[in-house]
């Protein structure tokens, strides 16, 4: 079995700490991970992309083929509609829906939404919405991670919900509990969309 994601997003949005914390999960299960990161950007709110490969087979490549890709999961809609030539047919788009607009030819709202919907896999939320709900503004990747969850076949959400703890465990039992509450909203949601 194995899955290849993509995480998109802008500098400072998190689409780091969802890589590790997916690694770190994958690694406490016994898969094997390869991982390419490009984030020169980052600190200047531009592009932040990681290819995160993951398998129960021995991995030859660490970058991911145009058209093979199994999900995309991104922080911002457009970054994810960047990425769609490596997107595979029967793959995955986990997006939030808020902008981030960052260029003066940013796309409008409505257009990233109908391009959205004319695809056939995407769990499209509000990530900032649910963040703020639960008090946790700062967790918006964390939602993102517990949707993208919901598809990601090769992990168990208790083993990202673990890793979530092991990432953050550092920064206190609190942080841990804000990230989890924020996972399982995320997830909820994404749960409550596919069943529709």
């Amino acid at each position: 079995m194995k899955q290849d994601i993509i995480l998109a997003g802008v500098g400072g949005q998190g689409i780091l700490s969802i890589a590790t914390v997916i690694g770190r999960a994958a690694l406490d299960q016994d898969l094997y991970l390869k991982q390419a990161e490009v984030h020169g950007m980052s600190q200047r709110g531009g592009d932040v992309q990681s290819n995160l490969r993951l398998s129960s087979e021995p991995i030859c490549s660490d970058l991911i083929p145009k058209g093979c890709c199994d999900l995309i999961v991104s922080l911002e809609p457009m970054e994810a509609l960047r990425y769609l030539p490596y997107l595979a047919a029967d793959g995955w788009i986990i997006t939030n829906t808020t902008p981030f607009v960052n260029i003066p030819n940013y796309p409008e709202e409505t257009a990233l939404r109908a391009e959205l919907q004319r695809l056939p896999h995407v769990i499209a939320i509000d990530v900032d919405a649910i963040a703020k709900e639960i008090r946790s503004p700062r967790s918006a990747n964390m939602v993102l991670l517990g949707a993208t969850a919901s598809v990601l076949r090769i992990l168990d959400p208790d083993k990202l919900r673990d890793g979530i703890r092991k990432v953050f465990a550092r920064k206190g039992e609190a942080i841990v509990d804000t990230n989890i509450a924020a996972f399982d909203a995320g997830y909820a949601y994404a749960k409550e969309h596919l069943a529709r």
